[in-house]
């Protein structure tokens, strides 16, 4: 656990330091890791989405009901039903689409930037990007995009209301703890992924 470590520690479990990783040091990172983000769920295929509008109630009614009207040859009624089940199952199909497209541009919009320390020299990069042992600079308004020990700390607050439900912002430290188990709310010398720093300032080494 990284809140019992002190600063020294965890630069050396994490094999970093104070300057930050190299170049090729976060390129073997992000391949051993893999990127900053959740995995996405594959898409599903039109084929697939066209046929789960059928799955809908109403629509396995109109079918009956289409089914009823073949039987008792009421044909203009039969072709009715089917157009508006079709018509039904292709609108709602273009919406799924629709849907998943503006939801991906949303996430492209909202993608944070990071202030990353490489090789001494401070420099944005996407959040994305970010690999264990990264050193990151956090600032009042950042968002804090992975996990991290604090190795320097200049009086930073964090609303972590997302973690613990206290919508009170954290005073965070950089000493290590000396206990064998604290919740989350109670590792002040960690900042976790999603949370906002409202105040301060700090340099953090990425952990997870």
């Amino acid at each position: 656990m990284f809140f019992r470590k002190t600063k020294e520690e965890t630069l050396d479990d994490l094999g970093t330091q104070a300057e930050g990783l190299t170049e090729a040091q976060a390129e073997a990172q992000r391949e051993k890791y893999g990127m900053n983000q959740l995995q996405e769920v594959k898409s599903k295929s039109v084929l697939t989405v066209f046929i789960s509008q059928f799955a809908d109630l109403l629509v396995i009614i109109l079918i009956f009901a289409a089914g009823i009207s073949i039987l008792t040859n009421n044909i203009e009624s039969t072709l009715v039903i089917l157009f508006v089940i079709i018509m039904n199952a292709v609108l709602g199909t273009v919406q799924h689409f629709k849907a998943e497209q503006s939801l991906k541009s949303l996430k492209e919009l909202s993608a944070p930037l990071a202030k990353v320390i490489r090789e001494g020299s401070r420099k944005e990069i996407d959040a994305r990007e970010i690999v264990v042992g990264d050193i990151i600079l956090l600032e009042a308004g950042d968002i804090v995009p992975a996990d991290g020990r604090i190795i320097q700390n200049y009086s930073m607050q964090v609303n972590e209301s997302a973690l613990t439900g206290e919508s009170v912002a954290v005073n965070k430290f950089d000493q290590k703890i000396d206990l064998e188990d604290v919740s989350l709310g109670d590792q002040k010398n960690m900042v976790f992924s999603s949370s906002l720093v409202t105040y301060g300032r700090a340099l953090v080494a990425i952990t997870a």
